[in-house]
């Protein structure tokens, strides 16, 4: 039997992962969004290029739930994004959307683990780590079912500007980036390397240091250039985790989990180095962290923790 992935909202991020999802010939796809039309337009859309490309899939658009049960992993991508606000020009922060994304992500949770109550949730709706604790707490799973997107693509977007600078193939650059999907996050040079050769033999403290805060920034970098939240990379991102699942791969990928004493911290979700595989999340591994790591992770925690506090959850 084919296996089953559900995207939730058919915005530019869902479409782009159903879009990789099928091309890669993961599994059947049911997109869901609440426009009437917008979900079955995409995904008879995508179908009709099946013939080019080559694979053979179910896609379904529905605009309600029951298409999406027993699903085998879902997307949520579902929410508001980061747009300029047409009164004031301003952009909304992650933390001003928590709300709002609340309320939307809440109710779409209760409806997917009632379908779906064996599925694998990974969560890309911002503020993504706050997010994550409104999935596990309506769906009640497990920790190890509800992980979040947040390292990957953080240090997909660490390893690409490294490649630009030093004029190398991404696929030689290797790192990681912890914490909190935001402006602290933490990527970290002493563990960054380009085919084996530590970072810091190749490029100078101000150009690693500056490719550090353009990390940290990567979305608003975004948002500034487009006007819109990125999509193309946090798809890309999602659909490496969701084959790792599906595949069993136990591929090591920076991701969002619920912390139980790791690294510290006790029930957080925080960007940390996870094995994927077919249970989900299956390992957190633990990472020898100097002084100095330790205080930049330590920042990243106390701003996730606060924008959680918002989500008003007793502890």
């Amino acid at each position: 039997m084919r296996k089953k992935v559900t995207v939730v909202g058919a915005g530019a991020v869902g479409s782009a992962a159903a879009h990789w999802i099928v091309s890669k010939e993961l599994a059947d796809v049911v997109l869901v969004d609440v426009v009437q039309g917008l979900p079955q337009g995409i995904a008879l859309d995508l179908a009709q290029s099946g013939p080019v490309e080559g694979f053979d899939l179910k896609i379904v658009g529905a605009n309600s739930y029951e298409e999406t049960a027993n699903s085998d992993v879902i997307l949520i991508t579902a929410g508001v994004p980061r747009r300029k606000d047409p009164t004031t020009g301003k952009f909304p922060s992650r933390d001003e959307l928590v709300k709002i994304n609340q309320d939307v992500v809440g109710p779409i949770t209760a409806e997917l683990a009632k379908y779906s109550p064996n599925s694998i949730m990974i969560v890309v709706t911002n503020p993504l780590d706050a997010m994550c604790h409104v999935v596990k707490e309506v769906s009640g799973f497990p920790r190890d079912r509800v992980i979040g997107q947040a390292g990957a693509l953080d240090t997909a977007r660490y390893k690409t500007f490294i490649a630009m600078e030093l004029g190398v193939s991404v696929e030689d650059v290797h790192g990681i980036v912890l914490g909190g999907h935001g402006d602290e996050m933490v990527p970290l040079p002493r563990h960054t390397s380009v085919a084996g050769i530590p970072i810091r033999e190749l490029m100078p403290e101000d150009k690693l240091q500056a490719i550090i805060e353009r990390t940290r920034k990567g979305g608003g970098e975004l948002v500034g250039l487009m006007g819109r939240s990125a999509y193309y990379a946090p798809a890309s991102a999602s659909v490496s985790m969701i084959e790792a699942i599906l595949k069993d791969k136990k591929r090591v990928i920076a991701s969002a989990v619920y912390l139980q004493g790791e690294y510290g911290y006790h029930d957080l979700f925080i960007g940390v180095p996870c094995v994927l595989g077919a249970k989900g999340l299956e390992r957190v591994i633990i990472m020898d962290l100097n002084d100095e790591e330790k205080a930049m992770l330590e920042v990243s925690a106390k701003a996730v923790r606060a924008v959680v506090d918002v989500l008003g959850y007793k502890k």
